[in-house]
Formats: structure tokens, sequence, C-alpha cells
């Protein structure tokens, strides 16, 4: 079902790129510190042969997807190709599945109670607006909801601070939300994910509306939660964050897997070209060795 599928399971797993482990100082390895699932327990996320059709529109097709507990796991492909159908359905949020199996710990996702999916993973989407004039500790404190009466929530107001501090949103604190700008509102709702500290992460492009330095940010971020050995599946549109850091990228294409491996593996010119139309140059960085993609121009 896929145009040029890489093997994943055969390839080496990549090491953390240099540039993901240089921000080993400050909070953003801070919010990192709740407990690891276990190693080599297999796929925390699964779907075989999934299907989605919405409104006659096959957004899904076919789709063998997995995601590993300690891997950043990138999503990528051109407008429309069905990577935040994928991440909705192996959230739990999408119902339109026609055929198919989603799992999460070896558990079908729709077995699980919705404060058991509150628990086990938290869920940034692409629209986060909040128009009531909630200030920002407020909001990321919603995240703590799903550890009401439990001894977890002990930790509420611990959580909160690390998760703001972590988005870079504690000067915000006391801000109403309607008064930041799409950048910010984009941060607190990150922050929001983190606080939850669920044990997977499902982020939609987090870096859309961001600035260079808070891309990079939340992509160190990202690194730090899979490096405490939570389980990132992320979709970007940026090839050159994916490549510098994801350890595994699914690359799609109206709706169909076309390959899924490393960085190096995935993104090849060829392959580049063929699925977004666009001729590039792929060369490794002169620091890291990540493939960088340029555009011919």
């Amino acid at each position: 079902m896929s145009d040029s599928r890489v093997d994943a399971v055969s390839a080496p797993a990549p090491a953390v790129p240099p540039a993901a482990s240089g921000a080993a100082a400050g909070p953003v390895l801070a919010a990192a510190s709740g407990a690891a699932a276990p190693a080599g327990a297999g796929p925390v996320l699964a779907a075989r042969g999934l299907t989605v059709r919405i409104d006659g529109a096959t957004l899904l097709d076919g789709v063998d997807f997995t995601a590993s507990t300690g891997r950043v796991h990138a999503l990528i492909g051109p407008n429309g190709a069905g990577k935040s159908t994928l991440l909705g359905v192996l959230a739990g949020d999408t119902g339109a599945v026609a055929a198919g199996t989603v799992a999460m710990l070896g558990r079908p996702v729709g077995a699980w109670s919705l404060k058991e999916l509150a628990r086990q993973r938290a869920v940034l989407t692409q629209e986060h607006q909040v128009s009531f004039p909630f200030p920002v500790r407020e909001v990321v404190a919603m995240g703590r909801h799903p550890w009401a009466r439990t001894p977890a929530a002990d930790d509420d107001d611990a959580e909160v601070e690390r998760a703001m501090a972590d988005a870079d949103v504690a000067h915000l604190g006391e801000r109403t939300v309607p008064s930041l700008s799409g950048g910010e509102r984009a941060r607190v709702a990150l922050a929001r994910v983190v606080a939850q500290q669920a044990e997977v992460l499902l982020l939609d492009e987090p870096t859309a509306a961001l600035d260079l330095k808070h891309q990079e940010d939340v992509m160190r971020l990202a690194r730090a939660h899979a490096a405490a050995g939570r389980t990132v599946v992320v979709v970007l549109h940026e090839l050159n964050v994916a490549a510098a850091y994801a350890d595994d990228i699914t690359l799609l294409r109206r709706g169909r897997v076309v390959a899924t491996g490393s960085p190096a593996e995935v993104l090849t010119a060829e392959r580049i070209e063929e699925v977004y139309g666009q001729a590039v140059d792929v060369t490794p960085h002169p620091r890291t060795g990540a493939p960088l993609v340029l555009p011919v121009r």
C-alpha cells in the first residue's frame, strides 16, 4: 500500500542529533521528570491497515504506523496528506475509521475510557483558541484535570509552574489569553499539554506560529520528553526541523504512507521532488550530518 516504503524495522536506530542534545541546560529538560515507560515493551502506538473516510473522501488509505518509547516520530507530507487525521486517530479523537486497527500499549484505543486516555496521552491540536478571558496560569492548569482526586494532584502547582517555564510563558501567567499574540497562545497551549504529564505526546504542528528560537525550544522539549522515556509523535511541515530532531519519519501523500524510516532514509531528493513537486538538493548538515533540504531556486 506504500508507493516506495522504507523498512523502518530493519533500519538502525539513529543517534540523538547533536543539535538536539546540545540543549542540556535550562528548564527545557525539567519537564521530562515523570516516570518512564518500560523499555523494550514494543510499540506504544500501532495502526494497521488504517482507512478513514469522511463525507465520501478517503483521508487515510491502508496506513500502517508504529511509534515506540523514547523516540520522536515525525509525520510529514504536503497539505492534505492525512497527517493530522492520522494523529487524531492515534489519539482516539477521530471516529470515522472505515477499516483497520489502532492500539495504544497493545490495547485498542476505543477500549480506553476518556479519563484513561487523558492520563496516558496528551494532544496538541492545530486549533487551540480560547475565547474567554482566562488567565494563562488557569489555562495551563487545565492540563492537570485528568489527575484530579488522585495522589498526582499534589503535584499540580509544581507541574503547572514547570510547564510554563518550559514553554517560556511564566512571565505571562496573569495575562488573559485573548490579549496574547498568536505565538504566545501557541506556547500556552503547549504548556497545558506538557502540564498533563502524559506518557505519550501527540503534537500537531507545534512550531507553526512560532519564531525561530521558540521553534527550536519546542523541538528540544520534544527530544527531552523522548529521552525521559516518553513517546512523541509530531506533525511537521519544516523538513529540516524533522531531519534535525526526529528519530523516525513517516512521509504521507494522499492518505498513504510513502516511506518510513530514519531521516536519511526518507528524505532523499528524488522522493521529496516526487511527493512535493519541488526540486530540492539534499546535503549533510556540515556540523550534525543530518539531511539538509534546500529548494532548487
